[in-house]
């Protein structure tokens, strides 16, 4: 079986600005930890074989010397395994070991998910869902398309924001992620090109590469979408499905207007491509509720909408869906057997009691999270002055634009002050927005505070060491401080 393997010039551009800090520390622990990031990301798959010692090190322009000590030490912690005639191939560390270093390590800060802990009516909701588990145990269990009651409320809430939708135009998933992979798996090829906006979701990248197919990015403008761009886009790439974030982008927070939505339907029609609508923060809006669903302007049955339980209530509720034509949702129904037997009924019942009384929970909801983005924000314009902050309209994220491009660099220095985040470089094609960072306001404000104070010495760090190197910005970095 031959082994996956990952060019020079390829693991250079994932590792983005890896250099920091001066002579503090040395060259090769910062390949080192660059290296470690991207396999901690996910963006380096695990038993991908490392490039050769030398031609990594004419790239980066190291010694093979500092090479061979910065995958010494990726060895030593259980990153990289080397085996005669593979060379050196990537890997995490074994169960236990990871285990005791979560166990020895309470005090890092994870700010890179942006997900929100479980709302009260989380436990409630399950609590009811057993009671009426008894009704359901006598059948075997399996529901490909899912319960026809959810089926049901999940076509009522789309009837409700103006598209009349049946509940055979309905599939239960295992998650937005979820429903990404079924469309993927009944409609592209291996090979197929699918146009994405960019920045985009980082795990949308994941599922696109993992069906064999390539994500061509069309870049945000500085406000809104480029449609325009998308149909030239469209047309010249030939590409035949479209992946779009227009409810509250994740990364950015951006909603797309009304317009746009039904520019975007007729284009699909125009060009008979579909488009994947991703909606899962379509819930949690700031400012003003969300235009109409783009499925509004689908005249063609050409949009597939994924919704989803895990950003409006809680990661843990692995429940979302897909909103398509009957006939491919018939189809994905069929063809799901291959991935799996269907959800979990009791995580069913549960979104079922939640979304009968879902305003309760959400207004809540928006009103968190608009607290805690006023609060993260007020923070970084104190602590970072010359940051370029978009204000998000909805969402769980602020996405940032440094002075210069250091943002994996700044991923590396921000670990060993016990805070992970998550560079832009994870939310563009082939490694690009190295100049960006994804920080998410899910957490509690006493929360923020601490991550940010982490943050702060983190850049502090990295402006030190490019000091030398960013002449000319180096009295607007020193202020940012």
């Amino acid at each position: 079986m031959s082994t996956r393997k990952i060019g020079p010039n390829s693991l250079a551009r994932l590792m983005g600005g890896w250099q920091r800090a001066g002579g503090k520390v040395p060259a090769y622990r910062q390949i080192q930890q660059a290296v470690r990031l991207l396999i901690l990301d996910g963006r380096l798959p695990i038993g991908v074989r490392l490039p050769g010692e030398r031609h990594l090190a004419a790239v980066l322009g190291v010694s093979r010397t500092t090479v061979t000590a910065a995958y010494a030490e990726l060895r030593e912690l259980g990153f990289v395994v080397s085996r005669h005639g593979s060379g050196s191939l990537t890997r995490v560390p074994d169960e236990a070991r990871r285990l005791a270093d979560k166990a020895q390590d309470n005090s890092l800060i994870e700010f890179s998910i942006a997900a929100p802990p479980a709302p009260k009516e989380i436990h409630a909701a399950f609590a009811s869902s057993l009671a009426k588990l008894p009704l359901y145990l006598p059948a075997p269990g399996y529901e490909p398309a899912g319960l026809d009651e959810l089926r049901q409320a999940i076509a009522d809430r789309y009837a409700r924001r103006g598209v009349p939708t049946a509940p055979d135009e309905i599939l239960v998933t295992q998650g937005a992620q979820h429903g990404l992979v079924l469309t993927l798996s009944l409609l592209s090829r291996p090979g197929d090109q699918l146009v994405v906006d960019q920045p985009t979701y980082s795990k949308a990248l994941d599922a696109i590469a993992n069906a064999s197919c390539r994500a061509i990015a069309v870049q945000l403008p500085p406000t809104g979408w480029d449609v325009e761009l998308i149909e030239s886009t469209l047309a010249q790439t030939r590409a035949r499905i479209s992946y779009l974030l227009p409810d509250f982008h994740n990364p950015t927070g951006r909603c797309m207007d009304e317009p746009s939505r039904a520019a975007l339907g007729r284009i699909m029609v125009d060009r008979d491509c579909h488009l994947i609508v991703d909606e899962t923060m379509v819930d949690l809006w700031i400012e003003h509720e969300p235009p109409p669903p783009v499925a509004k302007f689908d005249r063609a049955g050409k949009v597939i909408s994924l919704g989803s339980m895990s950003k409006s209530y809680w990661g843990g509720m692995r429940i979302g869906w897909i909103r398509a034509h009957r006939d491919i949702i018939g189809a994905m129904a069929l063809n799901r057997s291959t991935h799996d037997m269907g959800s979990p009924v009791l995580e069913q019942l549960a979104a079922l009691a939640l979304l009968q009384d879902e305003e309760t929970c959400l207004a809540e909801r928006r009103d968190q999270i608009r607290r805690q983005r006023d609060h993260l924000l007020e923070l970084l314009r104190r602590r970072f002055p010359d940051w370029i902050l978009e204000i998000p309209q909805g969402g769980l994220s602020i996405w940032v634009e440094l002075p210069i491009p250091v943002a994996t660099a700044l991923a590396s220095a921000a670990q060993d002050q016990g805070l992970r985040i998550a560079p832009g470089s994870r939310f563009g094609v082939d490694g690009a927005l190295d100049r960006y960072l994804r920080l998410p306001y899910s957490m509690s404000e006493g929360a923020l505070d601490g991550a940010v104070e982490r943050l702060g010495c983190a850049w502090q760090n990295v402006v030190q060491g490019k000091c030398r190197m960013t002449e000319g910005v180096l009295e607007n970095l020193t202020a940012a401080i």
